[in-house]
């Protein structure tokens, strides 16, 4: 009788303590189409997991290599989700009238690939220095033809590089492009335009979520 009655006990400590577990932490560091999916990806979690994107945008990998430390803080994040490129790639001038002096003829790239790809071993490197989180690089989105400041192709060359570097360093990827093309086509703001429709964010947005409820489980 005593047996049972401490059997018992022990499964209702057990249950009761695991109904007070926190749910996975899921960090997302990205650029402005992260921004765009982080709320739909929010959304399919529910109470699931707690998912955060870092304050602002991420742009450039080297806004990424000044600001790794202050977004990670001190939370103890299970999941660390982290892209670049499609600021690295692109051409700015400061006479370029059109937004974010974006001007692939006459501008000047932001950063090369050989930069892009020093970049992020460092980015990653500085993550594992504060975090034991589990690491996952999501590639770079579509460029349309007509986008003023990125050229079609080079989304392809930069994610190129990534997943070398990603593959160096024993990071998963999640490769966001190759669904992008068609999301893109279907629900993008347009030719000249990297950005998404709502209904565009929220198809990006169900397959991070997918792969991240993969690798939470």
């Amino acid at each position: 009788m005593l047996k049972a009655l401490l059997i018992t006990t022990l499964i209702l400590f057990y249950s009761w303590n695991l109904s007070f577990q926190e749910p996975p932490k899921i960090l997302i560091i990205g650029d402005s189409i992260s921004i765009g999916y982080t709320p739909f990806v929010e959304q399919k979690f529910g109470d699931a997991a707690l998912v955060k994107h870092n304050p602002g945008n991420a742009q450039h990998t080297g806004t990424g290599l000044e600001k790794i430390e202050e977004w990670i803080g001190e939370e103890d994040w299970d999941i660390i989700q982290i892209n670049w490129g499609l600021w690295d790639l692109c051409y700015r001038h400061p006479d370029s009238k059109v937004y974010g002096n974006r001007d692939k003829v006459n501008g000047t790239l932001t950063y090369s690939l050989e930069d892009y790809e020093s970049n992020l071993h460092s980015i990653v490197s500085k993550i594992r220095q504060i975090s034991d989180a589990k690491l996952i690089f999501v590639t770079t989105t579509y460029v349309p033809e007509n986008e003023a400041g990125r050229f079609k192709k080079d989304p392809k060359k930069y994610n190129k590089v990534a997943k070398s570097v990603m593959k160096k360093q024993g990071v998963l990827i999640n490769d966001l492009y190759k669904p992008s093309i068609r999301i893109h086509k279907n629900f993008g703001i347009g030719d000249d335009d990297v950005h998404y429709t709502p209904e565009g964010y929220e198809q990006l947005g169900a397959i991070v979520y997918e792969f991240l409820n993969k690798e939470i489980q």
